[in-house]
């Protein structure tokens, strides 16, 4: 199963997140719910560093399929809502394939 564990602040401002494990919906190579979550997330990691100038801290262990992703400073406006569209794809793929698949978590930070 894939954990997604979102942070946010006391004011609801995003901390960032983790997303860790392997979905076990087919096998590796074959799995479309990894795939997605790894395009999703990947994308969305890309999307910031490219689009804007929010700096950040990004820890990867290919092992378990952890990505860790923490905003350092405030966040633009373009980073909320590359976060709110992460959550987004994520919340479709789970309602598709189900919560045997990922499992959210929110935590105040």
């Amino acid at each position: 199963m894939i954990h997604v564990t979102i942070y946010k602040k006391h004011d609801q401002e995003y901390e960032g997140f983790d997303s860790v494990g392997h979905a076990g919906y087919a096998p590796a190579g074959e799995d479309i719910v990894c795939a997605g979550v790894s395009a999703l997330v990947l994308n969305t990691v890309n999307s910031i560093e490219a689009f804007t100038h929010d700096k950040y801290e990004l820890k990867t262990k290919e092992e378990s399929g952890l990505i860790s992703f923490r905003f350092q400073g405030v966040v633009s406006d373009a980073g909320r809502l590359l976060m709110k569209s992460l959550f987004l794809g994520l919340q479709g793929i789970q309602e598709s394939y189900g919560d045997e698949y990922i499992s959210f978590l929110y935590k105040e930070v």
